[in-house]
C-alpha cells in the first residue's frame, strides 16, 4: 500500500529512485546520449545543414518605386500636371551572380556540414574516453578500499590478542601500542581511499549526468592492437576534423575565383504618365565588370590559397602530434603491464607470505606484534601498489582502444 502512494514521486524523479549501478557498456551509451557538449555539437551541425538550402540561391528581388523628371524649376516647376516628362516608376530587378560563384557556395556549404559533423564524432570521442577513464578510476578506487578493509580486519584481529598476549607474559605492555599504532595508520590510509572514492563518483557524474552513480559490472579488459591502432590515425576524428577545415579552405578559394568571372542583373520597371502621354515600360541587364583584379580578387585569391595551404600543413602537423602521443602511451602501457605482472607475481605474493611466516611466528613466541603489524603494513602497501598498477594497465587499455581508434571502428 505504502508503494502505490509512492508511485507517483517515483514517476516524477526516474533518475533518482529508479537509477540502478551502471555497467562500464551502460555509462558510455547513457554518457553519449545525455552529454550537454555533444547535443550542442549535434545543433550546430544541425545549423550547417539547415543553412545548406540557402546556399547559392538567387538574391531576393529588389522593388523599386520612384518618380522621374519631376519638375523643380522653369514655368512649371511643382506642376507635374501640366508637364509631360513626369512619370511615377514601379520597377523589379533581381540579380544573378555567376554560376561559379554559387556553385562554390554550395561546396562550402557543404564543407560547413563535414567539419561540423567531424566536430560532433571529436567531441563524442572526447565523452566516451573521459567517461570509461572515470568508470576504471571508480572501479580500482573502490577495490582498494575493499582491499585495504580486508587487510584491517586481519590486523585487527591480531591487535585484539594482544591483550591476552600480555597477561601471559608472552608480549610487552607496549607492544600492544605499537599494534594500535600500525590500525590507526592503516584507518588514515582508509580516510583517503574513502575521498578518492569520492572524487572518482565526481568525475563520472560529470559525464553521465547521474548524481551519485554507482557502478557494477567486470572492468573491460582492452587488447591493444598497436597495429591496427597505428593504421587508422588517417581515420582518427581529430585528422578527420582537420581534413574537413581543409575543405572549407579550399571551398574559400574557390569562392574567391569565382569573383573573378562576372555577375548579371535584370530589371524591369513600368512609368505612368498623364494619360494624355502614354505610359512606358524599360527593361535592362547590368554586368559588373571586374576591372582591377590584381588589387581585389587575385588578393582575395592569394589570400584565400595561403589558408588553404595552411589548413594543410597543419593536418600535417596535428597527424604527427597524435602519432607521437600514440607511441608513447604505447610504451607507456607496456612499462605499466610489466611492471603489475611484477607486483602481482612477485611483490604481493611475497608480502602474503611474511605476513604468514611473522603470525606463525608470533603464534610461537618467536616474533613480536611490532614484526607482525610491519607485515601488514607491507603487505597494504604491496597490495594497493598492485591494484594502482592493474588500474594504470586498465586505463592505459581504455585510453589507446578509445582515444586513437579510427572513425569507422
Amino acid at each position: 500500500m505504502r508503494l502505490f502512494y509512492c508511485a507517483p514521486l517515483l514517476a516524477v524523479i526516474p533518475g533518482i529512485a529508479l537509477a540502478g549501478p551502471l555497467t562500464f557498456d551502460a555509462a558510455l551509451r547513457q554518457a553519449k546520449h545525455d552529454a550537454p557538449s555533444i547535443h550542442a555539437k549535434t545543433l550546430g551541425a544541425d545549423a550547417a545543414q539547415s543553412a545548406r538550402g540557402a546556399a547559392g540561391a538567387l538574391p531576393d528581388p529588389k522593388l523599386e518605386v520612384g518618380v522621374e523628371s519631376f519638375p523643380i524649376s522653369g514655368p512649371l516647376a511643382f506642376e507635374p500636371q501640366r508637364d509631360d516628362f513626369t512619370m511615377a516608376r514601379f520597377g523589379v530587378s533581381q540579380d544573378i551572380p555567376n554560376l561559379a560563384k554559387r556553385h562554390a557556395q554550395q561546396a562550402r556549404a557543404d564543407s560547413d556540414i563535414a567539419a561540423a559533423k567531424a566536430d560532433t564524432a571529436v567531441e563524442t570521442r572526447t565523452v566516451e574516453v573521459g567517461t570509461a577513464l572515470a568508470w576504471i578510476n571508480l572501479a580500482y578506487a573502490e577495490r582498494r578500499l575493499a582491499a585495504l578493509d580486508g587487510i584491517l580486519s586481519r590486523l585487527d584481529q591480531i591487535a585484539h590478542s594482544t591483550p591476552s598476549a600480555v597477561a601471559s607474559g608472552s608480549a610487552r605492555p607496549a607492544q600492544t601500542l605499537a599494534a594500535q599504532q600500525a590500525v590507526e595508520m592503516l584507518r588514515d590510509r582508509r580516510s583517503e581511499l574513502v575521498s578518492n572514492i569520492a572524487r572518482a563518483r565526481a568525475a563520472l557524474a560529470r559525464w553521465t549526468g547521474d548524481a551519485a552513480p554507482e557502478i557494477a559490472g567486470p572492468v573491460p579488459d582492452f587488447t591493444v592492437d598497436a597495429g591496427a591502432l597505428r593504421a587508422g590515425l588517417d581515420r582518427h576524428p581529430a585528422i578527420l576534423m582537420t581534413g574537413a577545415q581543409i575543405g572549407q579552405a579550399d571551398a574559400d578559394v574557390r569562392v574567391a575565383e569565382a569573383n573573378r568571372r562576372s555577375d548579371f542583373g535584370v530589371n524591369l520597371a513600368y512609368q505612368h504618365r498623364d494619360p494624355r502621354f502614354g505610359d512606358y515600360v524599360s527593361a535592362g541587364v547590368t554586368v559588373s565588370l571586374p576591372f582591377f583584379t590584381r588589387k581585389r580578387q587575385s588578393a582575395e585569391i592569394g589570400a584565400a590559397q595561403a589558408k588553404a595551404t595552411q589548413a594543410a600543413v597543419e593536418r600535417e602537423a596535428a597527424r604527427r602530434a597524435l602519432a607521437a602521443d600514440l607511441e608513447t602511451d604505447i610504451a607507456d602501457h607496456v612499462m605499466h603491464h610489466e611492471q603489475w605482472m611484477r607486483a602481482h607475481d612477485t611483490l604481493q605474493p611475497l608480502a602474503e607470505e611474511r605476513v604468514r611466516l611473522e603470525i606463525a611466528s608470533y603464534g610461537a613466541g618467536r616474533a613480536s606484534v611490532v614484526d607482525v603489524a610491519d607485515a601488514f603494513a607491507a603487505l597494504a602497501d604491496a597490495t594497493l601498489t598492485t591494484l594502482d598498477r592493474e588500474a594504470l594497465v586498465a586505463t592505459d587499455g581504455a585510453r589507446l582502444t578509445l582515444t586513437y581508434r579510427s572513425a569507422d571502428q
